[in-house]
């Protein structure tokens, strides 16, 4: 028992346990995933925060201790986000031909988005802190954190919002729109992207080519209209209700 606790408190003290813990956990939750026949309910990414979560509070870890291995994850975010341009290259000549909806469809989806969740948490009693936290929710993390922080609000619970918005995009957003009949996959697309940015987008991607390049689209102009807009809607609201 000495040797396996000694054993153990040096692979929790490398940084490679807990990047090999994230692979791990993402590839069993994915696993499950596939087995189901990709039910949507059991979306991966949220298998995979469920089981590191129990890990690290079976085992008493903090956050900062298991991101010295995440770290190395959070680094290729980057790049995956780039290499969603391959599947929208590919899919140009529709974007070109739909440039005017695209971006109508955007502004007014970067608008419903910002309004719904401030008057829901407003409604709700949430303190211009935590407001300043929630406007931002549908758009990529590190664009978020930033944009809350700008509005004074925690990138920390930022943070947190963005993936439960994109986790509960990838589940329910396609039982969403065929509740309401959208069956073109470049409207369906632009709708997931906008909504449930990086997270939305990968679902998008595991179901149509085509639905996951108007995705990737909507989640990087989704970005940068949210971080135009929400700060001249967040000047208005600030004199209107005294946020």
């Amino acid at each position: 028992m000495d040797n396996l606790q000694e054993t153990w408190v040096y692979l929790s003290a490398t940084p490679l346990f807990h990047l090999t813990l994230t692979l791990v956990a993402f590839q069993a939750a994915n696993w499950v995933f596939e087995k189901a026949g990709r039910n949507p309910l059991l979306n991966p990414v949220l298998g995979a925060v469920l089981l590191v979560v129990a890990v690290l509070i079976m085992t008493g870890t903090d956050y900062g201790t298991y991101f010295e291995g995440a770290q190395f994850v959070h680094f290729l975010l980057g790049p995956a986000t780039v290499a969603l341009a391959v599947p929208l290259y590919r899919q140009w000549h529709h974007v070109r031909r739909s440039a005017l909806a695209i971006t109508l469809s955007l502004i007014a989806g970067s608008l419903t988005a910002i309004l719904t969740a401030t008057a829901v948490t407003w409604v709700l009693g949430g303190s211009g802190e935590v407001l300043a936290s929630v406007a931002p929710k549908s758009v990529t993390a590190p664009v978020a954190m930033a944009i809350a922080e700008e509005l004074g609000g925690l990138p920390s619970l930022t943070a947190v919002l963005v993936i439960v918005t994109g986790i509960f995009g990838a589940m329910f957003g396609s039982a969403v729109l065929n509740l309401v009949g959208v069956k073109d996959w470049q409207a369906r697309g632009l709708a997931i992207g906008t909504a449930s940015h990086g997270i939305g987008t990968a679902r998008a991607l595991q179901v149509n080519e085509t639905a996951g390049a108007f995705a990737g689209l909507a989640m990087g102009l989704n970005a940068l209209a949210t971080a135009l807009l929400l700060p001249i809607i967040w000047t208005v609201l600030s004199r209107l209700f005294g946020i």
